[in-house]
């Protein structure tokens, strides 16, 4: 487990295989719109709470789910033909991000790991181009979605809430279809959940995502903004 300091540069991460048996690669450094890039480029993401330095981590197994392999149950399906909800990509990414940041029962001591300095970084990454957004809106208000960031054709699944039942999943499966009609190989989900495996994500061994994540990474970034009309 690596100390990033004002000196380390903002492109070095260990190996995550050097990774402790809970994932953790690396401790500290800012969340600044480079390192994050890095980061991801290299199989870690960021994890923390509000008193904590900022950990990065590769946890294993990864969870994944392959757009094409996402499972819709009988009484979901109901739920998706009633057409209670429309869908949008980043028309709110700002408002997703805030809605996101309340408490998370996977956040490190059950506080949200979304901080301030966070939500400054992913907006601009927003507005770079890399991170993207799925709104679920029942009428004209806002009730469930998620946000991300898209490298190569993989998606990298950071949060996702709902206001409303079932919106979350709503926005999951959008993003699914969405990426599946656009080339998009893997969405990477990070920590296995039973609502994600229900939902088709898999767990894989860190050597198997890495492997993938270098086979998508080979191709090119798309950072045009995202719409889900036809």
């Amino acid at each position: 487990m690596q100390l990033i300091t004002d000196e380390t540069p903002e492109t070095q991460f260990p190996s995550p295989d050097s990774a402790s048996e809970e994932g953790l690669v690396a401790v500290g450094g800012e969340i600044s719109v480079k390192r994050v890039l890095s980061a991801y480029r290299q199989g870690i993401f960021p994890w923390y709470s509000e008193d904590q330095p900022v950990l990065w981590w590769s946890p294993e197994p990864r969870a994944i789910l392959f757009p094409d392999d996402i499972k819709i149950s009988r009484s979901f399906k109901k739920t998706l033909r009633k057409d209670h909800f429309h869908l949008t990509a980043d028309q709110a990414f700002r408002e997703v991000i805030e809605a996101c940041a309340g408490p998370r029962i996977r956040s490190p001591g059950g506080g949200t790991w979304i901080t301030e300095e966070m939500k400054t970084t992913y907006t601009r990454l927003h507005q770079l181009g890399y991170a993207h957004s799925i709104e679920v809106w029942s009428g004209e208000q806002l009730v469930g979605g998620l946000y991300g960031l898209a490298l190569g054709s993989a998606f990298f699944g950071e949060s996702m809430y709902s206001h409303a039942a079932d919106a979350s999943k709503v926005a999951l499966v959008g993003l699914a279809k969405f990426a599946s009609s656009n080339n998009i190989d893997f969405i990477d989900c990070q920590l296995p959940t039973e609502h994600l495996s229900s939902m088709g994500a898999i767990n894989i061994s860190r050597k198997e995502y890495l492997q993938l994540l270098e086979k998508a990474l080979n191709n090119e970034d798309n950072t045009e903004r995202w719409s889900l009309e036809k």
